[in-house]
């Protein structure tokens, strides 16, 4: 697995799909919707498992197969049974393709976005989201994908900065419809 990143190969296929994700990626963090946020993390999605199989990172290809399925599914069910189906499957699928410990890093991050995307919401949900981001950017350097490391580095910051957004104006709204104390 361990590719690290080849900068002769900057314009590859599989890196221009890696640039795809990169771009909806970012897109996906940008949104304060978690109906949008999660719309642009399957297309992300969608470009991660094209850019992993070309790249022959299969764990990597099959968590984000399950990711798409998981991000659509997230949008209409909150239900803790099809977070644990997502989970399971990604377990499974870990467990069938993985070649080294550091193969499950991506499927590690799938499970950790699944729990924030099905029992969580708002600024947990993000919070949580940081976790896999962590997983996804060791995951990318060391699969060699420049677009997907790129992307993974600018979700954390994107994401602390929504985060951020999203506190200060939970924060305003507080102080200007103040709680009566009882």
């Amino acid at each position: 697995m361990i590719a690290m990143i080849d900068f002769a190969h900057v314009f590859s296929i599989p890196q221009l799909f890696g640039y795809l994700a990169f771009i909806f990626g970012v897109g996906c963090f940008l949104q304060k919707s978690d109906v949008r946020f999660k719309v642009f993390m399957s297309i992300e999605c969608i470009s991660y498992v094209i850019h992993f199989w070309l790249l022959g990172n299969f764990t990597a290809c099959a968590s984000s197969a399950v990711s798409v399925g998981r991000s659509l599914a997230a949008i209409r069910s909150k239900s803790p049974w099809v977070a644990l189906f997502f989970i399971l499957l990604s377990l499974a699928m870990g467990a069938w393709l993985a070649t080294s410990w550091l193969s499950m890093l991506p499927i590690l991050a799938s499970c950790s976005g699944t729990t924030a995307l099905f029992l969580l919401k708002g600024i947990r949900m993000r919070l949580l989201m940081l976790v896999g981001t962590t997983l996804w950017l060791v995951n990318n350097i060391l699969s060699g994908s420049i677009g997907g490391t790129m992307l993974e580095a600018t979700i954390f910051v994107t994401n602390c900065w929504t985060i951020y957004r999203m506190h200060r104006e939970h924060r305003d709204n507080a102080e200007v419809d103040p709680v009566p104390e009882p």
